[in-house]
């Protein structure tokens, strides 16, 4: 009797400890109850949380339940999410841990971000290894759980390129960005684990630097996350505290994972896009002023005061005024050199009164004023080069030093210079690049035992930065930019749009449509430039922003077909916001033998368009395609915009294959479609 008592209390310490330390979703319906009941079930006094960290070589699974619990409710941000604060305190080393959780009553997302104070008065133990996420995402079903992510940005035509991996038992798959900025060349933080049964979850990181994400199925009905910064292990000094990256979880179900990528790029709209007057902003089409000149003129250094009100006043008198006139690199004192970088003022001999006649100039005929900078990377002997020593760091046999946003009162400082630029001088829209790889200054920067220290402060400086220029400018649009795209995650989108998507070859089209292509599984909002006036190029480059770069003055095009051009994108760029389908195969899909096209969809307004293009080298005139978010009973009306064309189809046509031809090649296709009253 005694052994089977025995037996039995071993049986329940085992299930008790297994339930302890689950770390499985309890369930996927998308409700809002459901995410209640998630966080409630992981963060609370008992309760394993979601994340984990080694302290003093001790994994946090082994104490922290064991630590002081208390949670507080805040204020939440906006009228369509709820915010908790939940603590874990060390009473013994005075380690504190905050956790920020985010939870939305319109989407069945969740996110959270911690922090680290240490509340003694002396250094803590060794904190590594901290994995802001540590799940297990569980399913009832056996079968197939694939990871759906992205390659990052390079400058290449595969940017931003889908990757499809099925997950198999003792082959986990590891994400990190090559360098110090979130999304460049390896990874993209931002991606779609598909489970069994018509169900997933959408994953995004927050973090603009080097974050990681370990994949590794654990068994056939589980998969594990890890995710966090890459490379922190330090001491905390006195007082002193640090943020990690945020996570974010949108659990979904339907049909397939595009009703994952649709519901994450809507959730992107409401709850992570700059809002103006609460609405999300629009992103504008925008004109450079001017590019390259002759010899040595490269860039913008050509520019100058006489010429930028002459081109403002020339689209008026054409009738092609854009949202914006965008004025890129060059135009401040480089030694005819862009990349020279680290005095931001005009270049007096081009600039002699400064930008407020040229912003004007904008504003008088109704549009807005982009102007490019790169504070963060400073060239030798320019203004920021002779700034506090302190403020910039570093590398033996580099003319290129680093603007340490980490040092408040260097972030302080730059804070006040760009916001008195920017107000002096009438600046719109603040562009902001980032042309090289901060990874080995803030490794060098590193101290003993406090690796990761400078990425940190770097980072959190940043969003400092960025925050401050939004509060006293509210209808500020910031432009970010990293070489092209190579800093995008969900803390840039959330405060800034990529409207330069990348620096591959300015104007390539069948690159831009890669990237649209891949883009458009995560974000809708983002932009690339337009350098040709014709269908195929134009239709290439669309997305919801653009950049054009056109020879007004030529005779090649007329004043009607630039307006066209003009008129078209402001017709095509809302169903952008909409949901997107990619209807040919992401295989190949860089070759110049292949079709590619995709759905942009409104359900709410029951139409949508296809675009479609055929490359120079595909030998087949047409491709059969299968429409989403269409009604299978209803009809709708089809227009090729080239043709002026109508035809009605059943919805049960368009979904089952339709098929598309086009003769020229390479050529494109732009049909409309919207529900039919026939």
């Amino acid at each position: 009797m005694n052994k089977i008592i025995v037996i039995v209390l071993i049986i329940c310490l085992i299930q008790s400890g297994m339930t302890a330390v689950s770390r499985t979703m309890p369930g996927m319906e998308s409700g809002r109850a459901d995410i209640k009941k998630w966080i409630s079930g992981h963060f609370a006094k008992g309760k394993l949380p979601p994340f984990s960290f080694v302290y003093g070589g001790k994994n946090s699974d082994s104490f922290i339940r064991k630590w002081g619990f208390r949670a507080e409710k805040l204020k939440p941000r906006d009228n369509g999410s709820e915010e908790s604060l939940y603590i874990y305190t060390d009473q013994q080393s005075g380690l504190v841990v905050k956790c920020l959780v985010t939870s939305f009553i319109d989407f069945p997302a969740v996110e959270w971000v911690l922090k680290f104070s240490n509340t003694s008065e002396k250094n803590t133990p060794i904190i590594e290894k901290a994995n802001v996420i540590d799940y297990s995402f569980g399913s009832d079903y056996k079968g197939n759980f694939i990871l759906h992510h992205a390659k990052g940005s390079n400058a290449e035509r595969s940017d931003f390129q889908p990757v499809d991996e099925k997950l198999e038992i003792g082959k986990p798959v590891y994400m990190t960005p090559v360098g110090g900025r979130s999304s460049d060349n390896t990874a993209f933080p931002f991606f779609n684990l598909e489970m069994p049964n018509h169900q997933g979850v959408m994953i995004a990181v927050g973090w603009t630097g080097k974050w990681y994400a370990n994949l590794a199925q654990t068994d056939q009905k589980s998969v594990e996350l890890k995710s966090g910064m890459e490379k922190l292990k330090l001491t905390l000094f006195p007082k002193e505290e640090i943020r990690t990256p945020k996570i974010c979880l949108l659990f979904w179900k339907g049909e397939d994972r595009m009703t994952g990528h649709n519901q994450f790029r809507q959730f992107v709209l409401v709850h992570h896009t700059r809002q103006i007057n609460g609405m999300h902003t629009e992103l504008p089409f925008s004109t450079f002023l001017a590019r390259e000149g002759p010899p040595p003129c490269n860039e913008h250094t050509c520019s100058t005061e006489s010429f930028s009100k002459a081109m403002i006043n020339r689209h008026k008198q054409f009738g092609i005024v854009p949202d914006v006139f965008w004025l890129d690199a060059g135009w401040y004192a480089c030694n005819g050199s862009w990349p020279n970088v680290g005095n931001w003022s005009p270049n007096t001999e081009n600039f002699p009164n400064g930008f407020k006649p040229v912003t004007d100039a904008a504003h008088q005929v109704g549009a807005k004023f982009l102007l490019w900078f790169e504070p963060e990377r400073v060239t030798r002997g320019t203004l920021f080069a002779s700034q506090d020593p302190e403020w910039l760091i570093k590398l033996p046999g580099n003319s290129n030093f680093l603007f340490n946003l980490g040092n408040e009162m260097a972030r302080i400082w730059l804070t006040d210079y760009i916001s008195d630029f920017l107000k002096k001088e009438g600046i719109d829209c603040y562009r902001q690049d980032f042309n090289f790889d901060p990874m080995p200054y803030w490794e060098a920067n590193d101290k003993p035992d406090r690796s990761g220290i400078s990425e940190i402060r770097h980072i959190e400086g940043l969003y400092a930065f960025w925050d401050t220029l939004l509060e006293r400018f509210p209808n500020l649009l910031i432009d970010n930019c990293a070489s092209g795209g190579r800093r995008i995650d969900l803390e840039t989108i959330s405060r800034s749009s990529p409207l330069w998507r990348t620096d591959y070859q300015y104007g390539e089209p069948d690159g831009a449509q890669c990237h649209t292509y891949g883009l458009n599984f995560y974000l809708p909002l983002h932009g690339t430039g337009n350098f040709t006036i014709s269908p195929y190029h134009f239709r290439s480059d669309m997305s919801a922003s653009m950049v054009i770069n056109w020879d007004i003055n030529s005779r090649e095009h007329s004043q009607s077909e630039l307006q066209k051009y003009f008129s078209e994108f402001k017709i095509l760029r809302p169903y952008y916001y909409g949901d997107y389908y990619p209807l040919t195969s992401k295989d190949q899909m860089t070759s110049d033998n292949v079709w590619l096209a995709y759905q942009q969809n409104r359900t709410e307004n029951g139409d949508g368009i296809i675009m479609a293009f055929r490359r120079k080298t595909c030998a087949y005139e047409s491709v059969i395609v299968k429409l989403r978010g269409i009604d299978p009973k209803l009809s709708y009306e089809l227009t090729d915009e080239d043709t002026q064309t109508k035809t009605v189809v059943l919805g049960e046509r368009l979904i089952s294959g339709y098929e598309l031809t086009q003769k020229n090649k390479p050529g494109s296709l732009l049909i409309w479609y919207k529900k039919s009253s026939l």
